[in-house]
């Protein structure tokens, strides 16, 4: 997928989180999100904090002097504490402002500087325009971690097949050592025929679903639901997602 085909996604996505927030009340905001010890106000907080932090990348990408991504895992933790407890309309408001920033530096970024070499915080490289899919993953998968109604069953459509393709090719180049439960698995998207290797041999387990039922568990946003084993048997737990992508 042409990373400017995602500009339009992420706005309608922007959107479709504000409309989340709108419907719930404060003590709603207050109360547990998916994600252990963050509240819903942490998530969309951290929603609105991942687009100044991408904001960032871009700048980086723009003008040529590095700026990282976070000052450091300590103060973007703060910032979300600070945040957390606003009431829904500050929220809303900061979530749609900083992705409406997000998307003027997008929209603006000299066509030169999108293939710049920028940096993750967890310290792999990447080109910027590789910054949208990230963004993309942000806004769909904490979407769903607000846990008031969005589930992987409303992702859009393109995210599915763009997320589930790539999340199967950078799972696959996980080191072997890093790969927990699904070591010696094979994982096939049975709607594409996408497929990931992991130390996987003629005979050994294999994992299989849609894409949408892979990419909600490999994502660690479903139980598993929709994905077969083979042979029977518990789902393995994936190792964390997002992981580094595997090239470009």
């Amino acid at each position: 997928m042409d990373w400017r085909d995602v500009i339009d996604e992420l706005d309608a996505g922007t959107e479709r989180i504000a409309g989340t927030l709108g419907g719930l009340g404060e003590a709603d905001l207050r109360g547990p999100s998916a994600l252990p010890g963050w509240s819903r106000g942490h998530v969309a907080t951290h929603i609105a904090r991942n687009a100044d932090s991408l904001w960032n990348l871009l700048e980086w990408a723009r003008t040529g002097v590095e700026i990282p991504q976070y000052p450091s895992l300590d103060k973007r933790n703060a910032d979300l504490d600070a945040g957390a407890g606003r009431s829904g309309a500050e929220l809303i408001a900061d979530v749609r402002a900083t992705a409406e920033r997000f998307a003027e530096q997008v929209r603006t970024l000299p066509e030169d500087a999108w293939n710049a070499p920028v940096k993750a915080m967890q310290g792999w490289p990447h080109p910027a325009w590789y910054t949208l899919f990230r963004r993309w993953n942000e806004v769909e998968a904490h979407h769903v971690d607000l846990a008031a109604g969005y589930g992987p069953a409303d992702w859009p459509e393109p995210y599915v097949r763009w997320a589930a393709a790539a999340t199967l090719a950078d799972v696959a180049a996980v080191p072997a050592g890093r790969r927990g439960e699904l070591a010696g698995y094979r994982i096939t998207a049975t709607d594409s025929g996408e497929s990931a290797e992991l130390g996987w041999t003629a005979g050994g387990p294999e994992a299989s679903g849609s894409g949408r039922a892979l990419l909600g568990w490999l994502s660690g946003r479903t139980d598993g639901s929709g994905v077969h084993v083979r042979p029977d048997g518990p789902l393995p737990v994936p190792p964390p997602w997002p992981h580094e992508p595997s090239g470009f």
